[in-house]
């Protein structure tokens, strides 16, 4: 029987191994969580403040603030399903051809996958396009992406209008 058991001088340095791996076992996943945890939270932080200062650019038709929000390839989708370029967006918002004039975002969800954070929200605007009201409500997708220099910029954006139930607007 006392083959069986370990020598009394190993019996301590092997209850210390083994604590050491139980604390290991109870707190590496929270060590290991925090860190992504930390950042998805800076991240999300991030995305709220730029979804933000698009609110704000397109509010105000400030060409500038949204030409540095999208990145140089950006591409959109209107929600009568044409494309637009960066340059074509930029042109309709300082043209007045797009013209907003309020905005209430509401239901807004933000995913990260990498160095990509999807954006999809509801939105009750006001405002026209091309001389058509377009008033109403939408769902949106906007797509950014966290470029070489570490600045998330957008690059694509679609919009569908929300159809009133019974109705045929």
């Amino acid at each position: 029987m006392q083959g069986a058991l370990t020598t009394p001088s190993k019996l301590p340095h092997k209850l210390r191994t083994l604590a050491a791996l139980l604390v290991l076992a109870v707190c590496a996943p929270q060590l290991c969580l925090g860190a992504p945890h930390t950042q998805k939270h800076e991240n999300r932080h991030e995305i709220d403040q730029l979804e933000i200062a698009w609110r704000d650019a397109i509010l105000k038709s400030n060409t500038a603030a949204l030409d540095a929000l999208l990145s140089d390839d950006y591409m959109e989708i209107t929600a009568n399903g044409t494309l637009q370029s960066k340059e074509q967006t930029l042109a309709n918002l300082r043209s007045g051809t797009t013209h907003i004039t309020s905005i209430t975002v509401s239901d807004r969800r933000v995913r990260f996958y990498g160095r990509t954070a999807l954006v999809t929200s509801r939105a009750l605007i006001a405002g026209s396009a091309s001389g058509r009201d377009i008033s109403g409500s939408y769902r949106y997708t906007r797509v950014y992406v966290r470029d070489a220099q570490g600045v998330w910029k957008i690059v694509s954006f679609e919009t569908s209008r929300i159809r009133e139930t019974g109705g045929h607007k």
